[in-house]
């Protein structure tokens, strides 16, 4: 049974501009006036304005949902437009909020939008959610996931779900009355480092379109109350071979969250619950780095060091800056090609999978490793700015 909201008729109405705009849905007898008067008073939060966010936003905003509210602390970068349809190239450096706000308004200028200029948190999230009826998660790591879908248990809001990574995609609707929520599936998160971000491993720029469309389409049959939302199921999308499969769920009696005797009364430290001890480095390497200043300088002096990038093969076709390539995977074995008599400069884009090459090695009894601070992007950004960057 979908989520319905109450609408009185009185409480809103459409003008003659609305009709006109929305006329394709009136005619439909699943929707009509009532079920489009239904979406104008609906009260939708979306988390993030990236690659889901885009869509699932640029959707709800088209079919008429009332008050849009996004939560995003992010600026817009050239990297994101490949899958974040909602931002141009002129919007580079600008707010994704803004940027996403005016595109909303362009398409739509009936909306309410309301933005939240903050990063999701368990001091803000509970006060948030209580002033919306379905929450969109479009979040793209564990903490902010869990962090919706207690906060989605705690307040009585569904929370319409989607994830994505490279050419895969999932989509279901948590923590309804009736289904399972998150915890049920996964009661806890993977071990930190197991599962890469896009950031790390890509997304084919097609597939936040592909899971953001069917998060807005899962949200609008909420809030009409008609068809079969994905409540007790997980869609699976593999977009490489265009197949999808269906998971059925059920809502688990001893989940921490929505079971019978729930442990989880409020919120909790999210980053510390998954295991992150940082925003940027999840593995500690204090006095183990060097900056790109100053391998450049040793470089160019001719002083005995070894180079290792820890990235992919295909990563190292786009650039590098002359180093032995052993990707992080691949290391355990493959350490002995290394030399630990000799000083070694690991590094990656970031800098976060080469922190992870430095702590292996130092275990396996190498002294002289260092990390290179911020990867090939801070080489790009400080000593050639001529080097392309992804």
């Amino acid at each position: 049974m979908a989520t319905t909201l109450e609408v009185k008729p009185d409480a809103v109405t459409l003008s003659n501009e609305e009709i006109q705009r929305y006329s394709r849905h009136l005619i439909m007898p699943e929707v009509g006036m009532e079920g489009q008067l239904k979406l104008k008073a609906a009260r939708v939060l979306c988390i993030g304005a990236g690659g889901l966010g885009s869509p699932l936003a640029l959707y709800l905003g088209a079919a008429g949902v009332g008050t849009l509210g996004i939560v995003d602390f992010d600026v817009v970068d050239y990297t994101n437009l490949q899958r974040q349809i909602i931002h141009s190239t002129a919007d580079v450096g600008r707010k994704k909020l803004d940027s996403a706000a005016e595109k909303l308004k362009a398409i739509n200028p009936f909306l309410n939008i309301r933005k939240f200029d903050t990063r999701l948190s368990s001091e803000n999230a509970l006060e948030l959610f209580r002033e919306f009826d379905i929450i969109a998660d479009g979040t793209d790591n564990f903490p902010t996931r869990y962090l919706v879908n207690d906060a989605c248990v705690l307040t009585g809001k569904p929370n319409v779900y989607g994830s994505i990574f490279r050419f895969e995609g999932q989509a279901s609707v948590f923590a309804t009355q009736e289904g399972p929520c998150y915890r049920c599936l996964y009661p806890e998160p993977p071990p930190p480092g197991l599962v890469p971000s896009c950031a790390e491993g890509g997304v084919l720029g097609i597939l936040p379109g592909l899971v953001g469309v069917m998060q807005a389409t899962e949200v609008i049959k909420l809030i009409l109350g008609k068809g079969e939302p994905l409540i007790g199921r997980l869609l699976l999308i593999d977009a490489l071979d265009m197949k999808f499969r269906e998971l059925k769920l059920r809502k688990n009696a001893d989940c921490p969250a929505c079971g019978t005797h729930p442990t989880i009364k409020q919120l909790i430290d999210y980053n510390e619950f998954c295991g992150i001890r940082g925003e940027e480095k999840p593995v500690e390497t204090s006095g183990a780095e060097i900056q790109v200043e100053e391998l450049k300088r040793r470089l160019d002096a001719g002083d005995d060091l070894f180079v290792l990038d820890v990235r992919e093969p295909h990563e190292y076709q786009i650039c590098n800056i002359g180093g032995h390539l052993i990707p992080l995977g691949d290391l355990p074995k493959r350490v002995n090609e290394l030399d630990s008599s000799r000083e070694i400069v690991a590094h990656c884009r970031s800098g976060v999978r080469s922190a992870k090459a430095v702590d292996f090695l130092r275990q396996a009894g190498f002294k002289k490793v260092h990390n290179l601070a911020g990867g090939i992007l801070a080489w790009a950004d400080r000593v050639d700015t001529k080097m392309p960057k992804y």
